[in-house]
């Protein structure tokens, strides 16, 4: 076994066909059901592999939500876009970040952001970039956003 799934969270915000509400509250929600489920803080998570498809209102919306549901944690968390490295596989894109996310969690090694050389002072998030980072790691999780509001957030715990 890789790793164990604690929750997961979805929700559907309907709120643009391709555009998430300005303060990512269907994010938001979806992550706090997978943290409910699974019956664990914020704080609990060690790393986090972003949505992130690298556009100004949906990372801004994805900043906010994360800023919402971590607080001040959201500093402490290794955050990573792996869509910088794979580009946005669409349908696949969340199945794909997910194994990442588990490799990460296996590995103890946070995959880094790429392409990410003068990131959005709006987009306030510290992230690992340009290189892996080894890191201990117990608790991460996933977030994907689709077409039309739909936002799932799938939250792992080491084996």
């Amino acid at each position: 076994m890789h790793a164990s799934i604690l929750g997961y969270g979805a929700s559907g915000d309907a709120h643009h066909v391709v555009q998430p509400p300005d303060d990512g509250s269907g994010l938001q929600r979806a992550i706090r059901l997978a943290l409910a489920q699974a019956r664990m803080t914020a704080k609990a998570v060690d790393h986090l592999n972003a949505h992130a498809t690298g556009t100004k209102q949906g990372d801004l919306a994805e900043a906010r939500a994360l800023h919402a549901v971590f607080g001040p944690h959201v500093n402490k968390l290794a955050i990573t876009a792996t869509k910088s490295m794979t580009g946005h596989l669409l349908g696949a894109a969340g199945a794909v970040e997910a194994t990442y996310t588990v490799l990460a969690l296996k590995h103890c090694l946070v995959p880094p952001t790429i392409n990410c050389d003068e990131p959005d002072a709006e987009c306030d998030l510290a992230g690992i970039r340009n290189e892996a980072m080894r890191a201990p790691l117990h608790v991460a999780l996933s977030t994907s956003c689709g077409f039309g509001g739909a936002n799932a957030a799938l939250l792992f715990g080491a084996a």
